[in-house]
This record gives C-alpha cells, structure tokens and sequence, in this order.
C-alpha cells in the first residue's frame, strides 16, 4: 500500500509537473503574443506620430512658401497699376500727358492725341505691359481685333429726362 502510495504521488506529482511546465508555455506564449501586440502598437503610434510631425512640418514650410509667393505677385500686381497710372509721365512716353484718359480695362489708355493743343491728331487706344506679363489677356485681344478691323464709332446720346 505503500509504494502504490508512493507511485500514486510520484504519479500526481509527475501530472502537476506536466500542467505547470503546458500552462507556463501557456503563460508565456501569450505574454509574448501581448508584447509582440503592444510593440506593433507603439511602433505604429510612433511612426503616426513622426508621420504627424512631418507633416505639420511640411505644412507651415508650404504655407510660408505659398504666402511668400502671393506676396510676390501681389508687389508685382501692384507695381503694373502704379506703372500703369505714372507712365504717361515717363520720359519716352511720346503723347502729352494732357490727353491721355485712364481707363485701366479692357485698355489702359485712351490717347486723344492733339486735343490739349486744340487740334486732334488721331485716338490711340494703349495697353502698358510691364515685367513679365507680355501676353494680351483674351478680353484685351477681343478689343485691339475690333480697333484692327475699323469697329469703332462715335455716339451721341441725349438724355430726354432733363428737356
């Protein structure tokens, strides 16, 4: 009785030593698959995060980038409407000032050549190009085809209401 005593605790013994070695695997396969879980986790939330900053980054260079540029072309818009408005006082402007009507569009001017002297010489219809901007928009193409085919008239009109 005793050695069946014996070889019945060798028994358990031997069965709690097989549970304890399977739920230790147990065990430390899922702490594994828990870690290897929280690193996939925390790798991804540092790489959002970077990926976060560089774009944040990006974003403000861009900004100033597309700020400076709109700074830019708005100095140039500005300086073309200055030119615009002073050129019948530069030098080689070949007109007197005098006659020179601003419009601003679809033409810049209108010259009444002759007319501060009492006598006119022709109607010049001009467009100041400066920098850059060489090109004739549509509109101001449109107007100078019209001018180009002889499209051009003088009206009268009489305003009934003040008679």
């Amino acid at each position: 009785m005793t050695s069946t005593l014996v070889l019945f605790f060798a028994l358990l013994a031997l069965y709690l030593l097989m549970k304890y070695i399977q739920l230790r695997g147990q065990i430390e396969s899922r702490a594994r698959n828990l870690y290897e879980a929280w690193q996939a986790r925390e790798m991804d939330r540092q790489v959002s995060e970077k990926a976060e900053n560089l774009f944040r980054a990006w974003k403000l260079d861009e900004e100033k980038k597309i700020r400076q540029d709109a700074i830019k072309k708005s100095e140039a818009v500005i300086r073309g409407k200055v030119t615009e408005h002073l050129i019948p006082y530069f030098p080689d402007f070949e007109y007197n000032p005098k006659d020179a009507r601003f419009l601003g569009t679809p033409v810049d001017f209108i010259i009444f050549d002759g007319l501060s002297e009492g006598e006119m010489n022709k109607v010049v219809f001009v467009e100041v190009k400066s920098g850059k901007s060489g090109a004739l928009s549509p509109r101001e193409k449109l107007v100078r085809d019209c001018i180009g085919r002889g499209k051009v008239s003088y009206e009268i009109i009489h305003n009934r209401e003040n008679h």
